[in-house]
């Protein structure tokens, strides 16, 4: 099946994770791709992190009994792997092969609510072009923490609200070649642009509840957005609204849309939580539909071992 049109046009691989027998995902929170295109899956299962190589082959599994709840997960230029676990209200740097380089919290202890000290079901990470540490604190804080390389708190920025630079669950974030922050305000439907120094910029709010971002590097600044569908019986029905994936340009300019309305029928999403793109332009969705489903569709039972995840296949 394909999706989109021009180019923004993709194939849906369906079943391309080759799991082991018996085991699933759950949730899969976040997705990241190494430098040989190996896919590393953030999940709630039993396995957290599972890798897998570019056609779906599973290849080994990490983090068990480590990682309480997984959230986000972002990967640098040397294949390091920050690995953000809002449970535990912890975010781990580590090495493609599970061994722990840094971490910043202090595991199973969370700061006080809406205090604004790291941290309170922190949420994801990104880095600044020298290295520095941002992180997005989450849900229950509404801060952005700027640490140095070797984990010192340098800054954070943001409080509760609607106004420009107040956040309402600060839900993921990202960074730019230029040093730019980009910030996934998702209760207030909008993503914040900072500089990086926290100064804001500017705001996008042509969206709907913005879970997933995507900075894509090479060419013009473009992003990819997942976007979650109604959170309220009331417009569980709406359309125009999502669950989808939105291409935007550097200045929020909407280029495409994938998807709209929610479902479980291949190219269509139930909540697209994690995006990474690899070598070759093909998306990787993670989606927690174990979580969004009962809110969807809160009279149906969910699926057994329901998908998580979608690769999309770039058609040239």
């Amino acid at each position: 099946m394909d999706l989109g049109a021009g180019a923004y046009r993709y194939r849906v691989v369906e079943n391309w994770a080759k799991l082991p027998d018996g085991w699933e995902f759950k949730d899969v929170a976040a997705v990241a791709v190494d430098s040989k295109d190996r896919v590393y899956c953030f999940n709630r299962g039993e396995h957290p992190m599972m890798v897998f190589d570019r056609a779906g082959n599973f290849l080994r599994s990490w983090g068990e009994g480590t990682f309480p709840r997984a959230h986000g997960l972002h990967i640098d230029a040397n294949d390091i792997l920050y690995c953000t676990d809002d449970g535990g209200h912890v975010v781990r740097k580590c090495t493609t092969e599970g061994k722990v380089l840094l971490e910043l919290g202090v595991p199973g202890q969370p700061a006080p609510p809406m205090s604004g000290s790291p941290f309170n079901r922190c949420t994801h990470t990104a880095l600044s072009p020298r290295g520095d540490i941002y992180v997005s604190d989450g849900y229950g804080n509404a801060r952005v923490h700027k640490f140095s390389p070797d984990g010192k708190l340098i800054k954070s920025w943001g409080e509760p609200g609607t106004d420009p630079g107040q956040f309402n669950v600060v839900h993921n974030i990202v960074t730019d070649p230029e040093g730019w922050v980009y910030v996934a305000d998702r209760e207030n439907h909008r993503v914040q642009v900072f500089d990086g120094e926290g100064r804001y910029e500017t705001q996008w709010v042509n969206m709907h509840r913005p879970c997933a971002l995507w900075c894509c590097r090479g060419g013009p600044r473009q992003f990819v957005i997942g976007e979650l569908g109604p959170g309220m019986t009331v417009n569980r029905n709406h359309p125009n609204i999502g669950p989808r994936l939105s291409f935007v340009d550097g200045k929020g300019k909407v280029l495409a849309r994938l998807g709209n309305g929610p479902g479980l029928e291949p190219g269509k999403f139930i909540a697209p939580h994690g995006l990474a793109i690899d070598s070759r332009g093909d998306i990787y969705v993670g989606e927690v539909s174990y979580t969004e489903y009962p809110r969807l569709f809160p009279d149906q039972k969910i699926p057994w071992r329901m998908r998580s995840l979608q690769k999309l296949e770039k058609v040239n």
